[in-house]
């Protein structure tokens, strides 16, 4: 079997039609199927899929009134976990340096609180968050990569807490920590 990338990745939220607005409305992310599944125990779970591109999709999940799932819960992910915001996140194609640059200026002309275009060597990318708390980025590699090099552990640069986005590190705190 060779890999051909993600089908998609499932997420949680706790107020799907904000969720779906910001993907299909703020993002341009077309819904692809809409599901809403009656539990036989009790509750339902309301379902979405986006298309992301490249016959790839993200999917969204918001349970109502189903036994064992909290109502309440920190969909974010990473604040739930204690860790920075970078750790967990996810990144869109954005295709080109100039298309970044596109989206920047679209997503803060929407109200979308967005970092500054950022340079990772191999990489530009921008960094900014859904409803839900998730840490999302676009992004465009800037040239190849996997070169014999670039598979080599090695130290590449050195960055502050904050050019790493990890600046909210020093208050993130594990409950049993």
């Amino acid at each position: 079997m060779s890999h051909k990338g993600f089908s998609h990745i499932g997420l949680s939220t706790l107020d799907l039609d904000k969720t779906r607005d910001f993907y299909e409305n703020v993002l341009g992310f077309k819904p692809v199927r809409c599901d809403t599944i009656k539990v036989k125990e009790g509750g339902q779970i309301r379902h979405i899929f986006f298309d992301t591109g490249r016959d790839q999709l993200i999917a969204f999940m918001e349970a109502r009134g189903v036994p064992g799932i909290p109502a309440e819960y920190d969909a974010g992910i990473n604040r739930g976990l204690g860790v920075p915001s970078a750790f967990y996140h996810f990144a869109f194609e954005a295709g080109s340096v100039a298309a970044l640059e596109e989206k920047r200026t679209e997503l803060l002309a929407k109200g979308v609180k967005v970092t500054e275009v950022v340079h990772h060597d191999l990489a530009k990318s921008i960094y900014f968050k859904d409803p839900n708390g998730l840490q999302l980025e676009y992004s465009c590699f800037t040239r190849d990569i996997g070169t014999e090099d670039d598979v080599q552990m090695q130290v590449r640069f050195e960055r502050t807490l904050q050019a790493l986005g990890l600046e909210d590190a020093s208050i993130m705190r594990r409950p049993d920590a």
